[in-house]
C-alpha cells in the first residue's frame, strides 16, 4: 500500500512540475524572434484560402493560421501568408520557408511519418468527388468510363482517381496540370470531361469560377476519406501543441457556446470549464507556454470553430456547404476536442 501511495506521489509531483513547464523549441523561438508566423496556404481556393485585390487573405485555412498567431502573440494579424502549389507545399515546410502548412492537405500515414511532419488535427473532414458539365448527361461516377479527367499531380487526388477507376474496371485519360487555377481553366474550356478534387474544392470552384454555376453538377459519389488539417515539422513539440490546442480550443468554445460576440460576457461565467478555457482560472496557458488569455484572444479575434466554418464555407458564405461530418460530435458530426483541463 505504501508503494502505491509513493508511486501516486511521484506521479503527482511530476505532473505538478510539468504543469509549469512548456519546452520551447527552435521553431517557436524563431517565430517569436521574428514577431510573425509564416503560414503556407493554397494559391487560391475560395472558402479556404484566397487573396482579394488588396492582398487580404480570407478562408477557413487562413483563419486557422490567424488563430495560431492569436494564441502565440495575442494578435491574429501577426501572420504572413505564402501561397504554395500542391507539389511545392511539402518542400516549403521541410525547408523552413513556412512554419505551418494549412493548405487543404490530407492527413496520411506517410505524410505524418516519412516526410517528417506532424499533423495536429482536422479542420475539415472531406472526401474526393467529381464535377461534370450537365450537357455530358452523366448522373454517376460509374458512367465515366473513357472520360478525360483534369487532376493535379502530387496529390492523394491523383492516386485515388487511379484506384477508383481500376477498382471499377473503367479507363480514363488524365489531364495533369500543376496549378489549380490552370486546372479550372482547362476544365471550363472543355479540355476534360471531369474535374476531380476534394468535394469542398469542387463546391468552391463551381461557386467562384464557373462561367455559369448552374451548368455544372457534382456527382453523388465520394470516393475517399480526406481529413484535411494543419501540419508542422517534426522536432518542436511545443509549437505542435500550440497549433493542436488552438483548433481544439475553437471546437471546445463552440461546444460551450462561447462566441466572438459573447466572449467578454462569458468571462463572468460561473461554469468551471468555461473559466478554465478562458483563463479566468489560470494554469492552461502556463502549461502550453502562452498567455492565460490565449483562448480569449483566439475567440475574440477569429471566433469559434462554428463561426469560422459558417462565414468561410457554410451557410454564411457563397459556398453554402452543410456542416455534415464537420458538425460537433454533439450534433452527429466528427468534430470533437479533448477537454481543456
Amino acid at each position: 500500500m505504501l508503494k502505491k501511495y509513493m508511486a501516486a506521489g511521484v506521479i503527482a509531483a511530476t505532473m505538478a512540475g510539468a504543469a509549469g513547464t512548456a519546452y520551447a523549441g527552435k521553431d517557436l523561438d524563431a517565430i517569436k524572434a521574428r514577431g510573425q508566423l509564416i503560414c503556407g496556404v493554397s494559391t487560391g481556393v475560395a472558402g479556404f484560402a484566397a487573396a482579394d485585390s488588396q492582398g487580404k487573405w480570407t478562408g477557413l485555412d487562413v483563419d486557422v493560421c490567424r488563430a495560431v498567431a492569436a494564441a502565440i502573440f495575442g494578435d491574429a494579424n501577426k501572420v504572413k501568408f505564402i501561397p504554395t502549389t500542391a507539389q511545392q507545399r511539402f518542400t516549403a515546410l521541410q525547408s523552413g520557408e513556412v512554419d505551418l502548412l494549412v493548405r487543404t492537405t490530407t492527413w496520411t500515414l506517410t505524410r505524418d511519418t516519412a516526410l517528417g511532419f506532424d499533423f495536429t488535427g482536422v479542420n475539415y473532414y472531406d472526401g474526393q468527388g467529381f464535377m461534370v458539365n450537365k450537357k455530358l448527361g452523366v448522373k454517376s461516377a460509374k458512367e465515366l468510363n473513357g472520360a478525360t479527367v483534369c487532376v493535379q499531380p502530387g496529390t492523394t487526388t491523383e492516386l485515388n482517381l487511379a484506384d477508383y477507376f481500376r477498382a471499377n474496371k473503367m479507363t480514363f485519360k488524365p489531364v495533369v496540370i500543376e496549378k489549380v487555377e490552370e486546372v479550372r481553366a482547362a476544365f471550363f474550356a472543355g479540355r476534360c470531361d471531369v474535374f476531380t478534387t476534394d468535394a469542398s474544392g469542387l463546391y468552391s470552384t463551381r461557386a467562384a469560377n464557373a462561367p455559369n454555376p448552374d451548368d455544372y453538377i457534382i456527382l453523388p459519389e465520394i470516393i475517399s476519406k480526406e481529413p484535411l488539417g494543419p501540419l508542422v515539422r517534426h522536432g518542436d513539440n511545443q509549437f505542435a501543441d500550440i497549433v493542436r490546442w488552438t483548433l481544439f480550443a475553437q471546437i471546445e468554445a463552440e461546444e460551450y457556446g462561447i462566441t466572438s460576440k459573447n466572449v467578454d460576457e462569458m468571462m463572468k461565467s460561473d461554469n468551471p470549464a468555461i473559466k478554465r478555457i478562458l483563463g479566468v482560472t489560470p494554469g492552461m496557458g502556463k502549461a502550453l507556454g502562452v498567455e492565460e488569455k490565449w483562448v480569449y484572444d483566439i475567440i475574440k479575434q477569429v471566433g469559434n470553430y462554428g463561426e469560422m466554418f459558417d462565414r468561410n464555407v457554410g451557410m454564411g458564405s457563397p459556398l453554402k456547404i452543410a456542416r455534415g461530418q464537420n458538425a460537433l460530435w454533439t450534433q452527429g458530426g466528427l468534430q470533437y476536442a479533448p477537454p481543456i483541463r
